[in-house]
């Protein structure tokens, strides 16, 4: 049976275009999930309808945004939010020398609260929505180095507790993707400087009014959709915000 990749796009759109939101779509319906291998191009292209050519087009440009991972040999797989390089697409912080870390996470904080202004507009809720709110302190070589205040829609993480949040053994995307199967594919960032106040002083061992760096995240599932609102606090006198994955651009200017 073929079925057309899409009607839900702009009247014009390249036919590869259409089909990677095709497969976007059937993500997002959980037809196959992190980890799981995708079919096979010749299959997909007769379930699109498309060439192969133009399949794998489509193929590529989810694969570049780190949607789907290639194994060569063995097929193309939903991607996970893995403790391996992929991670530092979304942590940017390293040390003033270059050196990257893992960071391990304290949570000081969780509770289920009515979702502010702020929340509600950030992740599209309408007014009496309710949002777990939880606070995670992350340390670096040893330093802490940055306070995370993070706002999640209770719809897409219903029974969420703090013993989820404290007992899982990955990172915190990963942990979404496996518990709830909330993939976060994307982020935008904007980063402004603060005063340091209560109670991030303590928390970030730093004097009040001392500069820290705030950086604002959504991050995104499927076709945009807003799954998570944090608000970052860094304590730069040793450590770096690096703007993009570190070393994406090494070996790629000239």
């Amino acid at each position: 049976m073929t079925s057309s990749p899409s009607t839900a796009v702009p009247l014009g759109t390249p036919l590869y275009l259409q089909v990677k939101d095709a497969v976007l779509a059937a993500l997002a319906q959980g037809e196959w999930k992190q980890g799981d291998a995708i079919p096979s191009e010749k299959l997909l292209s007769e379930r699109f309808g498309v060439s192969i050519g133009t399949l794998r087009k489509a193929i590529d440009e989810l694969a570049a945004e780190n949607i789907l991972t290639r194994h060569q040999g063995r097929g193309t797989y939903v991607s996970e939010h893995t403790r391996n390089p992929h991670f530092f697409k979304f942590f940017r912080i390293q040390r003033n020398d270059g050196h990257k870390a893992y960071p391990t996470t304290r949570l000081v904080r969780f509770k289920r609260v009515r979702a502010n202004a702020a929340a509600r507009e950030v992740l599209g809720l309408p007014a009496g929505s309710h949002v777990f709110e939880f606070l995670n302190v992350l340390a670096l070589n040893g330093d802490v180095v940055l306070a995370d205040t993070i706002a999640l829609p209770e719809a897409l993480f219903s029974g969420m507790t703090d013993a989820d949040l404290r007992d899982r053994s990955s990172t915190l995307y990963r942990f979404y993707q496996e518990r709830f199967g909330v993939n976060v594919i994307a982020t935008d960032e904007r980063v402004r400087t603060c005063r340091a106040e209560a109670p991030f002083t303590e928390l970030l061992d730093v004097p009040e009014g001392e500069p820290l760096l705030e950086i604002r995240r959504v991050a995104f599932s499927y076709h945009g959709q807003p799954v998570e609102w944090r608000v970052s606090r860094v304590n730069t006198a040793r450590y770096d915000y690096l703007g993009q994955e570190p070393g994406a651009m090494v070996g790629k200017a000239g």
